[in-house]
């Protein structure tokens, strides 16, 4: 018995299509960073990105449990004394809803080239963008 290794010109991609609306953000995020990585498809190797295209709709309308929308914090640092900047979810919701998906995405994909080579075939959309959609998108079901 031989392991079966995938070879960059043996993967196909497809393109898969989520609807954040009304979702919850760690289940979406935990979803889509296994689509991007090739993990529901039987070729998957680790060292190889097997992964699909994620398209995500309506980023701006996710939702999280509990305390989160006033607890959890967004922290970006300059580099500068007195350079730390926080925001809580909330307020992130109205600057840069885009970011939050990205973040927790990318936070569960490997930290390294290969990763940075996953997120790139992240898509993202707010309610009020319409993007053009291929024509054999997949819906991802949550």
């Amino acid at each position: 018995m031989n392991t079966y290794s995938a070879k960059v010109k043996d993967v196909k991609r497809d393109y898969f299509v989520a609807n954040a609306d009304g979702k919850i953000l760690g289940r979406l995020a935990t979803r889509i960073a296994a689509i991007l990585a090739g993990k529901h498809k039987v070729i998957y190797t680790p060292h190889v990105d097997t992964g699909d295209f994620v398209i995500v709709l309506n980023a701006d309308r996710i939702k999280v449990t509990g305390k989160k929308p006033v607890e959890k914090i967004y922290a970006r640092y300059s580099g500068y004394p007195g350079g730390l900047r926080e925001w809580n979810f909330e307020k992130m919701l109205t600057r840069k809803p885009k970011d939050i998906i990205r973040l927790a995405v990318k936070r569960m994909l490997p930290h390294t080239r290969l990763g940075d080579k996953m997120l790139r075939k992240l898509r993202l959309y707010i309610a009020s963008e319409k993007p053009e959609l291929p024509k054999k998108a997949k819906e991802i079901t949550i």
